[in-house]
């Protein structure tokens, strides 16, 4: 995976849209994303982020058709590629393994 980069806001917002694959678009990824780590989050940061993995190729997009609900706008849709797929398990694989690493301690709990 060299030559390419997941930062860790990238990265959990890549795992939403992977946990939502065809169905994740911005406001649904900014409620899960909000929800999951108990803090209020800035849908600009939301749309910045997957445009960035957007371009190093980790998620593709595409638009619902339009409804009433909206306005007459569409629902931009996100899914993960299979470079994003690999990046995920990278990481994964990368986090678990130093993970490991930590010796048996106890904290008296």
């Amino acid at each position: 995976m060299s030559g390419h980069s997941l930062g860790e806001f990238e990265e959990l917002v890549l795992l939403v849209v992977a946990a939502n694959n065809n169905e994740a678009y911005g406001v649904l990824i900014l409620e899960q994303l909000g929800e999951r780590l108990k803090k209020k989050l800035n849908i600009s940061a939301i749309h910045v982020a997957l445009k960035r993995m957007e371009k190093k190729g980790f998620v593709e997009s595409s638009y619902g058709g339009i409804t009433n609900e909206r306005g007459g706008r569409r629902k931009k849709y996100y899914s993960i590629t299979s470079l994003g797929k690999k990046m995920l398990d990278s990481q994964y694989e990368l986090r678990t393994s130093i993970y490991k690493q930590i010796p048996k301690i106890s904290f008296g709990q």
